[in-house]
């Protein structure tokens, strides 16, 4: 048809005639109905034949696209304009109205591909474009054609704001009509929760800007900016999506479970009617005015959020438009932003810098090599489906030759299909791994594109800040923050050297045009600041290490004029290298030397304050920052030395107990190391610790009632605690300036730390330590009238209390290990002792290969040696060339008076100090003799501090030994004894196993021989008259006697416990309980007398 309408006009010399008089109206009617027919063909019959109506509605396009090169546009707009109607109608009474959806998007990509596609959106007569005369060809329609540029410029000389035309007015519909419908069916597609329907937009819009940033009609930037003026509307449809967009930055972070990705191409669920209609009807759709109408968003409350690649390919179509647009109408578009409207912009900025982040050639290569292994694999599994042994294609060719045999004349060659494997051809989807040149150039491409991106979004808060600097009123909101805060996260992403230049040379301009705002307002973003450039100032560029030194001098400079101290950066600069330290461990420490010698050379030979105390503030602040680095440098020699580890940022965080801020911050450093190696109890001291130094300065800052006073209110969770009292005279008032400025100092705070710690006791099972933290909460929420936090506070400590009654007897503590270092290799660790803390199931040999293991890869199998005895060591005896560590098991050690208080299994494995460990002996120097000459060495260890701790070593500090002789060894034994029955008699409900395995023990025919052999070995003689009797004498009588009574207890017991078929065990105990007291009678009778006499 169109070949021969073109051949009619050039038969008639019609070519030349205005479009609405080449074609008779009758023919132009006929057209009319044509492709009314075709439409409802379409919206009739889409479901069915989806082949048959792609290719239908495909070509319906190219029609409607060949006939605006030959018919009257304004006509040609009233059909596109009626298709779009009747599309509407249909998508309102169906339910999988995607696919209508999907038809119109792939009509709008054939239409709006048309060569004058700009042209026919007339580019000028609006307040944002430059006026044009009216087209030569006028269409045949007044409201859409003659008189469309005159309407649209005399609408405007009438009062219609420039506004309109930044967004998708009416007004901005009539006078762009093309992408006014592109643009309203992108925004009405975001409201859907359909991934295809999002992808096709995307693209659309995506494709229309590349197709005309290569345009080469629209090289040149004043033709370029009247196309970026088009599409203006689109960076408010962006921000309107602002919470769909992925954020990059986030692993965790993902679509909602009932949402597919938005790549795969797959639906969720039915899209709601009125959001599908208004795509369908975009061309007429009008959005929500100010007028009261109410604002169609049925999916508010839970939009779909876009995949990682729809997000990169919308933003980029936003940085395009951004870059491209001219300076006057950006100038008109920010005129009539809100507030609310500029904080959604930096959002955007803030998602784009994420999204474009150059992630690296290593990066790029992975990622293909995923895809190309993902692909291979989708293949293999439909060959097999489709080639497959059981499938359905073999099964139905079987069932063919069965009722059809191939002729005995045909060769078997003949019979064969194509054979693919044979040609020489490669298949057009199927995606090879690309090549080493190919992965190169992309990786190219990827890093000018996060360049180009980083400079667009960084000249964009530069014009932020130029009107911020116009206006008072934006100086007064937080505008300025947000632009810190996207300035920081560009200091954070990977970046190019060209833009890291660039954001050094803008974040200087920011702090010195308004300094009040990292010092007084932002004082968070401060540390976050120092941080992001200590951290370049260990980058291995000297360019970048050169303009962040500089960057943060000018910030040290800029604090010390506004008051003659930089305390705040000075405080926030350690804090910021001690947690780069802690959490980091890939900077360069030569190169962040060199920093810091640049910024103390810059303190030097700044003439203009080297009359102040500022250049002997610099130096003493750099030095500060030397001694950190020096403890980073053993940090890192004793990484695979968890204990060490531990141990010096034990250190650091002792070094700052008069810097509040550093030294919580070194104590959540700590908290972190030990939640990674599971040791939760220790992780919960230090939030503990953390919490009761805040509560610490909190009381000094604001007095509060119901506000723990101080360190204090901790002691019952543990003693340890008291170290972070401030007491001392080097005390550094919180009222001082850059003194307790983070945000964990405030009541949300302490109360976070609090929570936090909770939950580590939790998982460390100890529920009794939850209590104690919750009692310090309750009058802090109480205070408050929180009673939601109240009411799972008490869920909680139901939870714990119930976990206490149920685990009683079988909760699992830890096993404690005292570690000698013997030898000038150990350095600082020669002739010290330590007990350390294990988990529930380490054995002696465990902890014995974990350390042999480790000191040996340090200094050489050969020069280490385990000492196996627990004796004391003679260190003349040891050879000063090696290292010798003695590891010997060890147990709480309580006096009797403390076994009043600690009555339960909690309580006898919490707050521990001290600690014993057992080695016997005899007079000759064997270890183990007769039990007449078996003496035992107790020694008792005190530790500085109490177990737990915020380290799961701590340092021995006194050592005591007892000697027992003979006979109180025996005491000894037999009161173990004697206390087994009693835990076994005590069980509730009783354990007959239990009970049954002490009893063996005590009175079994294999060890019955042990009670008995130690009376006749000390008390036949005293019960003869031939040796005089003793206390000892007459208390192991006393024991011995309780023994008896306690295993009679026993047997009772168990006779009511066994089954039928343990009858003849039972009574087999009670013939061993006999002989055992026929025999010892005599002995404790005649002993009793003797003493008696004695």
């Amino acid at each position: 048809m169109v070949k021969s309408m073109a051949q009619h006009l050039a038969e008639t010399d019609r070519l030349d005639a205005p479009r609405r008089l080449r074609f008779s109206e009758q023919y132009v009617d006929d057209i009319t109905a044509l492709l009314n027919s075709i439409v409802a063909d379409i919206v009739q019959r889409y479901n069915k034949d989806y082949k048959l109506i792609h290719g239908l509605n495909t070509s319906i396009a190219f029609f409607i696209y060949d006939i605006l090169s030959l018919m009257d546009r304004g006509f040609v707009f009233a059909l596109i304009k009626t298709y779009c109607r009747e599309i509407a109608k249909k998508i309102t009474t169906v339910t999988d109205s995607y696919i209508l959806i999907n038809l119109k998007l792939d009509f709008l990509r054939i239409v709006c591909s048309h060569e004058h596609y700009i042209t026919l959106n007339l580019p000028f007569g609006t307040s944002l474009t430059g006026s044009a005369p009216v087209s030569p060809s006028p269409s045949m329609t007044s409201s859409q054609s003659a008189g469309s540029t005159l309407s649209a410029t005399s609408a405007y000389r009438d009062g219609v704001k420039h506004a309109n035309f930044a967004d998708l007015s009416s007004a901005y519909k009539h006078q762009h009509y093309l992408v006014g419908i592109v643009l309203s069916d992108l925004a009405a597609a975001l409201e859907t929760s359909n991934a295809s329907v999002h992808n096709r937009a995307i693209n659309l819009v995506k494709n229309l800007l590349s197709c005309h940033d290569s345009d080469p009609r629209y090289t040149d930037s004043e033709c370029k900016s009247r196309v970026a003026a088009l599409y203006l509307p689109l960076l408010g449809v962006v921000m309107d999506s602002l919470v769909q967009l992925h954020d990059a930055s986030l692993t965790s972070r993902g679509p909602p479970s009932h949402v597919m990705d938005a790549e795969s191409g797959s639906q969720s669920h039915p899209i709601n009617q009125n959001v599908a209609m208004a795509i369908a009807g975009s061309s007429v759709f009008r959005r929500p005015s100010a007028s009261g109408i109410e604002e169609l968003d049925p999916f508010k409350t839970r939009k779909m959020q876009l995949g990682a690649e729809n997000t990169r390919n919308l933003l980029s179509c936003f940085v395009w438009v951004l870059k491209n647009a001219s300076r006057r109408t950006i100038d008109r578009w920010w005129e009539d932003l809100s507030q609310t409207q500029m904080q959604q912009l930096l959002d955007v900025l803030y998602f784009g810098v994420s999204s474009f982040e150059y992630k690296g050639r290593k990066y790029l290569k992975k990622q293909n090599q995923q895809l190309s292994h993902k692909n291979t694999d989708i293949k293999s599994k439909l060959e097999d489906v489709i080639l497959g042994a059981g499938s359905a294609r073999s099964e139905l060719m079987l069932r063919r030759r069965e009722k059809n045999p191939p002729s005995p004349h045909m060769s078997g060659d003949r019979v064969l299909r194509w054979r693919k494997d044979k040609t020489h051809y490669k298949q057009a989807m199927e995606q090879q791994e690309k090549p080493r040149m190919e992965i190169e150039y992309d990786a190219h491409i990827e890093g000018n594109l996060a360049t180009e991106a980083s400079l667009i979004g960084l000249d964009m808060l530069e014009y932020i800040i130029q009107q911020c600097e116009r206006s008072d009123s934006l100086q007064s909101s937080n505008l300025l923050g947000a632009v810190l805060r996207v300035m920081q996260h560009l200091l954070s992403c990977n970046q190019s050297e060209l833009v890291l230049q660039n954001v050094f040379a803008s974040q200087r301009s920011l702090v010195f045009k308004f300094p009040e705002l990292l010092f007084e307002e932002e004082t968070e973003q401060c540390a976050d600041l120092c941080l992001r450039l200590l951290s370049h100032c260990s980058s291995s560029l000297s360019v970048i290490r050169s303009q962040a030194s500089a960057s943060l001098y000018l910030l040290m400079r800029q604090n010390f004029e506004i008051g003659n101290n930089f305390a705040r950066v000075k405080m926030q600069v350690t804090m910021s290298l001690s947690s780069l330290v802690g959490t980091n461990q890939s900077f360069n420490e030569e190169y962040l030397r060199r920093s810091l010698k640049t910024i103390l050379l810059y303190a030097e030979e700044d003439t203009d304050l080297q009359e102040t105390t500022f250049p002997e503030q610099v130096k003493d602040l750099v030095f500060n920052l030397h001694m950190i680095l020096s403890d980073t440098v053993k940090m890192k020699e004793f990484q695979e030395d968890p204990e060490m580890l531990i141990d010096l940022m034990y250190r650091i965080a002792k070094g700052y107990q008069t810097s509040p801020d550093l030294r919580l911050t070194w104590l959540q450093n700590m908290a972190g190391k030990h939640s990674e190696r599971n040791n939760h109890a220790e992780a919960a001291l230090c939030l503990i610790h953390s919490a009761a130094l805040v509560a610490e300065y909190l009381h000094m800052m604001e007095d509060r009632l119901y506000h723990p006073v101080g360190c204090v209110a901790f002691q019952r969770i543990s003693p340890n605690v008291l170290e972070e009292s401030a007491v001392s005279d080097d005390v550094v008032s919180p009222d001082e300036e850059g003194i307790c400025t983070g945000k964990y100092f405030s009541e949300s705070g302490l109360v976070g730390l609090l929570e936090h710690s909770a939950s580590s006791f939790t998982m460390a099972s100890m529920y009794e330590a939850v209590n104690e933290v919750y009692r310090i909460l309750i009058p802090i929420h109480e205070a408050n009238k929180d009673y939601k936090k109240l009411a799972s506070i008490h869920g909680k400590l139901h939870e714990a209390f119930n976990k206490i009654v149920h685990q009683q007897g079988k909760r699992l503590f830890s096993c404690f290990y005292r570690v000698g270092f013997y030898g000038s290799k150990f350095g600082d660790l020669d002739g010290e002792e330590f007990v350390y803390k294990e988990q529930p199931f380490v054995k002696l040999p465990e902890i014995t290969h974990r350390l042999e293991s480790f000191y040996s890869e340090r200094f050489g199998s050969d020069d280490i040696e385990t000492i196996k005895d627990s004796n004391n060591v003679d260190r003349n005896k040891l050879n000063p060339d090696k290292a010798y560590i003695q590891i010997t098991y060890v147990e709480p050690y309580f006096d009797l008076y403390e076994y009043r208080s600690r009555t339960t299994d909690f309580d006898k494995n919490f707050n521990l100090k001290r600690f014993m460990y057992a080695t016997p002996f005899t007079s000759d120097g064997r270890a183990h003799g007769q039990l007449g000459e078996q003496f035992k060495r107790k020694t008792i260890l005190t530790t500085s501090q109490s177990f737990p701790y915020i380290r799961t070593r701590i340092q021995v500090i006194g050592r005591k030994q007892l000697v027992l002789t003979p006979i109180e060894v025996a005491i000894e034994d037999i009161q173990k004894k004697t206390a087994e029955l009693f835990e076994a008699l005590s069980q509730e409900p009783p354990d007959p196993k239990i009970l049954q395995m002490v009893l063996q023990g005590c009175i079994g025919t294999t060890v019955n021989q042990g009670p008995m052999e130690v009376a006749i070995v000390f008390l036949s003689d005293v019960a003869s008259g031939s040796k005089p009797a003793s206390n000892y004498h007459n208390k192991l009588r006393l024991c011995f006697k309780d023994f008896i009574r306690r295993c009679g207890d026993a047997l009772r017991r168990n006779k009511t416990l066994i089954s039928p078929e343990q009858r003849e065990y039972q009574k087999e105990l009670e013939r061993n309980y006999k002989t055992l007291f026929e025999k010892l009678g005599p002995i404790l009778l005649n002993a009793r007398v003797c003493i008696a006499k004695a």
